[in-house]
């Protein structure tokens, strides 16, 4: 027997105001979530170990942005895998606001290409906001020979493999950076891995090395120990006059050294914008810019929006340049 129609309608219209009701519901309380957050602490993953300076750089900013946001904001140190566990925790939390954290490149532009991950940093990770930059280099000792990197790309021309530097791993950002600036110039350096930029620190002081990559110690270009022969910025700085950067020396890939600060991809709107002027207003705070003076951080604005964009364009970028330099 056929069903009658007029219970067909009904049942229709009672799925169909069912449906709506539910909808409704959902989004009252997506708003209503949104109007108060945050309603609890917040979560913030810095991929370093504590103490550090990079590290050091989250505490201060979070620590304004805490009393503007009226929650606290608990760092979690998630370090290893060159940074990338601690992305990979940020990309597998609720996108509720309520776990948020910095990124570094090596976790977005590098590794990513390298090896398999449980994120992919476009389509798991959100920008909410960029606070600084980091001062990358190539330094010597500061009773080298060498007078700036031009001096030690005419050596190394005739020298091939003759100029000993350090990095922070094969494979790394500033290892394939350093390779390619040697490719297009033609040259061929003598490369030695090391854990970290301590590490290799060290070993520039203690002479087992010539040049050291990594961020640019203040301390020590300031005690008169070392000088950057070369920055791995954009624009030159007034801090370091006189001082190559990249594209003085026809290198015209960007280097993303970004300070940033990132959440789950899907975070509603109303709650990245909270973010987002929260951490906007804490980068003006005395206390904020004092810290990132200290820390010889430059600090540096880009909206979520901006730091969106700079990310994909860097991305395709470094999966190119990954392609062409990378070591198995």
């Amino acid at each position: 027997m056929k069903p009658r129609p007029f219970k067909s309608i009904a049942t229709l219209t009672l799925c169909v105001i069912v449906a709506v009701v539910s909808l409704f519901s959902n989004l009252a309380a997506a708003q209503e979530d949104v109007a108060k957050f945050p309603s609890r602490p917040i979560s913030f993953i810095s991929p370093f170990p504590a103490g550090t300076s990079s590290d050091l750089a989250c505490r201060l900013i979070v620590k304004e942005a805490e009393r503007i946001l009226g929650k606290p904001v608990v760092i979690m140190n998630r370090p290893g895998g060159s940074t990338t566990i601690g992305a990979a925790a940020v990309a597998a939390a609720k996108p509720d606001g309520y776990t948020i954290g910095y990124i570094a490149p090596s976790s977005l532009f590098v590794a990513p290409f390298l090896q398999k991950l449980p994120y992919h940093p476009l389509k798991d990770l959100q920008q909410i906001i960029q606070f600084g930059e980091t001062i990358f280099g190539a330094s010597v000792k500061s009773d080298t020979t060498f007078k700036d990197f031009k001096e030690v790309i005419a050596f190394a021309r005739q020298n091939p493999q003759k100029v000993t530097y350090g990095s922070n791993g094969t494979n790394s950002i500033l290892n394939l950076t350093f390779e390619k600036v040697a490719k297009d110039s033609g040259v061929q350096f003598f490369h030695i891995p090391y854990k970290g930029g301590v590490e290799t620190t060290a070993a520039l002081l203690g002479g087992q090395i010539e040049i050291s990559t990594g961020d640019v110690s203040a301390s020590l270009v300031r005690s008169g120990q070392l000088k950057p022969i070369l920055l791995f910025t954009e624009k030159h700085l007034s801090e370091y006059p006189g001082v190559l950067i990249l594209r003085d020396i026809g290198y015209e890939i960007p280097f993303p050294a970004i300070i940033a600060i990132m959440a789950p991809k899907g975070l509603p709107d109303g709650i990245a914008k909270s973010l987002e002027d929260a951490f906007a207003k804490a980068m003006k705070e005395p206390a904020f810019i004092e810290g990132m003076k200290k820390l010889n951080f430059p600090i540096l604005y880009r909206s979520g929006r901006e730091l969106t964009d700079y990310v994909v364009r860097n991305y395709e970028i470094y999966e190119k340049l990954v392609k062409e330099m990378a070591r198995p």
